[in-house]
């Protein structure tokens, strides 16, 4: 029966392959579609992880009453955010507590000879690197004793380093940022995610890898705690004492139960909503919530093809028993049963269908290769979606196959010898 099946199909080459198109894009989309759904959530989820799941980022915002915001006055100082108060607060009553780490963010310019550029200067604790995970690339990061001292010392990132020295080491060059001279020690690769972009509009549309390092100490000596933007006739400042607090706790546990009270502790000494928190263990519950919605609504519209594809197999099997009514009626009148007419056009159908999914399953993985290769875009191909869209095709040629088989076996011998 198996022979007899496909050589039936193998008579007419072209309609079997115009049949098998709708499962072989069916299959295709169901694995690229989700490959790229994987990719972008994988993507995300490895964002919020390295801002650390036993982290909780308090960061500086403007409220939404402040002046700056109306333009109703032509000079002002906004005063707002987190304050080091604030800070030796957290670090006195908030439980489970391992590390904080405090840091100002300033929008400035960085120049070596004549060349310049505009960066993004964090002033920050040696230990940032340890609660970041930003990785050491080259010389050394902060000390202690450069904070002490408030030495003129930086780290850059390495895309603004190879940006300022494209032909030699900056490592000891000196850099002016400001009105100071800072001296290289090392270089840092910068993950380019939001966690240290400030709230302030200074920073809209700046590149995220533009970051200099300095110590905290020295930065709280050379600009203080005021910033201030001039324009024609008229001037903004904006005081804040920190942009952001990074809080590191010994465990995910500790992390949950220390956010009401932590916002309890600030609300108290912050008559306006000048904060926000980050919870990155929240952010990756909700991202993966987020990804399995995204999964199920990409799979539905991908299978709907599948779908599609099965009323093609059934439409041409039924046309294909109306051609074939002579044929079954005289296979049935030399002997051939029920189950055997059945068995041959199932046959049928699932050559069609598996040979459309595995034509699919080699498309659907060469896809999202493409896709990766040529963008910037990630994707995944998991072996469940494989399997499952493998799964659906065979399903198909079995569910939408039965009824042609069924209704060629059904068929009365004597009329169908008639037939013409």
């Amino acid at each position: 029966m198996i022979h007899l099946g496909i050589k039936s199909l193998m008579l007419h080459k072209l309609r079997s392959f115009l049949t098998m198109l709708g499962i072989i894009f069916g299959v295709c989309s169901v694995i690229a579609m989700l490959a790229i759904g994987e990719g972008a959530s994988h993507e995300a989820q490895e964002a919020i992880k390295k801002l650390g799941p036993n982290n909780v980022i308090v960061r500086s915002i403007k409220p939404a009453g402040d002046p700056s915001s109306g333009g109703a006055r032509r000079s002002f100082v906004a005063d707002y955010g987190i304050t080091r108060l604030d800070a030796e607060r957290i670090k006195a009553s908030i439980p489970g507590l391992s590390r904080l780490l405090p840091m100002r963010l300033i929008r400035d310019e960085v120049r070596f000879g004549t060349i310049k550029f505009p960066c993004q200067v964090v002033a920050t604790l040696p230990y940032y690197t340890d609660i970041t995970g930003t990785r050491i690339v080259h010389g050394r990061f902060l000390t202690p004793t450069d904070d002490f001292y408030r030495q003129n010392v930086c780290v850059l990132t390495a895309a603004l380093a190879s940006s300022l020295f494209p032909y030699q080491n900056p490592l000891d060059e000196h850099v002016k940022v400001g009105d100071g001279y800072y001296k290289v020690v090392g270089l840092v690769e910068e993950r380019g995610t939001e966690d240290k972009r400030p709230q302030s509009g200074m920073t809209s549309g700046q590149p995220l890898d533009s970051n200099i390092y300095i110590p905290l100490g020295t930065a709280a000596s050379r600009w203080g705690d005021t910033t201030v933007k001039r324009g024609a006739g008229s001037f903004e400042a904006e005081k804040v004492e920190l942009h952001q607090v990074t809080l590191q706790f010994k465990d995910t546990d500790a992390v949950e139960a220390a956010v009401a009270p932590l916002n309890s502790l600030l609300s108290r000494f912050h008559k306006d909503k000048d904060y926000e928190f980050i919870v990155p263990i929240e952010l990756l519950r909700q991202a993966e919530r987020t990804k399995r919605i995204f999964n199920f609504v990409l799979g539905s519209i991908a299978a709907i093809s599948l779908l599609v594809g099965g009323i093609g197999i059934m439409n041409i099997m039924l046309a294909t028993v109306t051609e074939r009514t002579r044929e079954i009626g005289i296979r049935r009148a030399l002997g051939a049963k029920k189950k055997d007419i059945v068995t041959q056009f199932l046959v049928e159908t699932l050559v069609l269908s598996i040979g459309g999914g595995l034509i699919g399953v080699a498309f659907g993985v060469g896809v999202p290769f493409l896709v990766e290769r040529f963008s910037d875009m990630k994707t995944i191909v998991t072996f469940w979606s494989v399997a499952i869209a493998f799964g659906i095709s065979a399903a198909v040629g079995i569910v939408f196959g039965l009824y042609p088989a069924r209704r060629a076996a059904n068929l009365d011998p004597i009329d169908a010898l008639r037939h013409t």
